[in-house]
């Protein structure tokens, strides 16, 4: 394989016209971080000389610094590490652009513990030395709307009715009403392929203005974590492009359904047989431990999976959201799902996480949960048939502190994810948390003033 330089010269070569290089760093909130690099510097950023403050990737969702994070360390420079396999084209952008993503390392050369894709790396790691390589593909969910508001400040529907209300329904799988929107989502589909991001399926959700469009599977799940990353800003992208606005948040509309990232994960031994493969299709051994420890862990995890105040309004009875840490075969009500396909395919279906989820911290809390149960040998109990909301008492954090002060607490966080990661993630997460609780809303005046 060409080294890094050949590589990022045949792309200079092949898009002659790209005058300017977005260069991405993910921060733990979810939020892109970065610079805009010209054509003539982005050969010092994949020689590492791009740095940026430590800080960087420990911004809230507002987009501030955490004070006490930034005072503490004198906010020092970091080092960029860039990723020649994420340098692409940016097809929307209104100028000819690339861009490219980097991990984090301090002056020494170490990787940062606050940066996601290497702390994903190095559960990717965990499971190599045991022998194993996870296989993971993501759902992503959203909605598509108009780019203005309501007279209310309320975002406004692209499904509407005659007399310009919201449908009732948002005819789920309708092709019809996938034609009606044939024109953004085939430029959405046409960006994915220019950025080689391995579009499955594109389908129309259940609530009116909701989609979801699907990645294959893919045996690297940084990669995998990337390309969801990216897909998620090509349908914003898109979107602007075609004067709409795509939202990946949990729940825009209290009254309809609201946005997941299911994530599905099987494991390959070196040989490249699933592990997981019985050969009937009810699975080994070894997928119930995987399966029990994320059940052993999803409490735990649930802020990696419901990072916002927002996500909590999703998991609502019969909605589709799991309540409570459960398990079964084709069952669409439990929060681990192992999908009926042929038996080579055995894998599980993680059902918790919201599309406002981090991608790269859903990956990580769902491969820190299958370690977990195999390296304890953990038994999960019987698998669940027909509802599991009637079967299994609501049990996971219902409301963001509970799920914080699950997190902050936590063990497992510690030993799967780092000390500094869960101290800096919660610092995150409380400052947030202070600014909403200083946030009084109409409701509150319409019930009490």
């Amino acid at each position: 394989m060409a080294d890094s330089g050949e590589r990022l010269q045949a792309f200079l070569d092949a898009h002659p016209d790209i005058e300017m290089f977005e260069v991405i760093l993910p921060d733990i909130a979810g939020g892109l971080r970065g610079k805009w690099v010209t054509r003539d510097k982005i050969h010092s950023v994949l020689a590492g000389e791009l740095k940026l403050p430590a800080s960087s990737l420990a911004f809230d969702v507002f987009g501030r610094d955490v004070e006490a994070l930034v005072f503490d360390t004198g906010d020092g420079d970091s080092y960029c590490e860039a990723d020649i396999d994420t340098l692409v084209p940016v097809p929307w952008a209104s100028r000819p652009t690339g861009q490219i993503m980097v991990s984090m390392r301090d002056p020494e050369g170490t990787p940062s513990p606050l940066d996601t894709r290497f702390l994903l790396q190095g559960l990717i790691d965990r499971f190599k030395a045991l022998g194993y390589t996870p296989v993971t593909a993501s759902e992503m969910e959203f909605y598509l709307l108009k780019d203005k508001d309501d007279d209310l400040g309320r975002p406004m529907h692209t499904q509407t009715d005659r007399v310009g209300g919201v449908t009732c329904a948002g005819q789920t799988y309708s092709l019809d009403t996938m034609a009606e929107m044939g024109e953004v989502m085939h430029s959405m589909r046409d960006a994915a392929t220019a950025q080689q991001l391995p579009v499955d399926t594109l389908t129309k959700e259940s609530a009116p203005s909701q989609y979801e469009i699907n990645l294959y599977h893919c045996d690297d799940a940084l990669i995998a974590a990337d390309q969801a990353i990216m897909l998620q800003r090509a349908i914003r992208g898109v979107a602007r492009e075609h004067g709409l606005l795509a939202t990946f948040m949990a729940k825009p509309f209290g009254d309809l359904a609201g946005s997941g990232m299911h994530v599905h994960c099987s494991l390959v031994d070196a040989e490249g047989n699933n592990v997981f493969d019985d050969g009937t299709g009810m699975g080994t051994p070894l997928l119930r431990q995987a399966i029990a420890g994320c059940m052993a862990a999803m409490s735990d995890s649930m802020l990696l999976l419901a990072p916002n105040l927002n996500s909590y309004r999703r998991f609502q009875r019969d909605s589709h959201a799991p309540l409570a840490p459960c398990w079964g075969y084709e069952n669409r009500t439990v929060s681990l799902r192992v999908p009926a396909d042929a038996p080579a395919a055995t894998r599980l279906e993680h059902r918790v996480a919201g599309a406002d989820a981090h991608p790269h911290l859903v990956m990580a809390a769902i491969l820190a949960g299958m370690l977990y149960g195999i390296e304890n040998q953990l038994e999960a109990p019987e698998p669940l048939e027909g509802n599991a909301y009637e079967q299994v008492p609501a049990s996971l954090p219902r409301h963001w502190p509970e799920a914080l002060e699950a997190f902050a607490s936590s063990d497992f966080v510690r030993e799967y994810f780092g000390e500094e990661f869960q101290r800096v993630y919660t610092l995150i997460k409380r400052q947030e948390m202070d600014e909403f609780d200083r946030q009084v809303t109409p409701l509150e005046y319409d019930a009490n003033l």
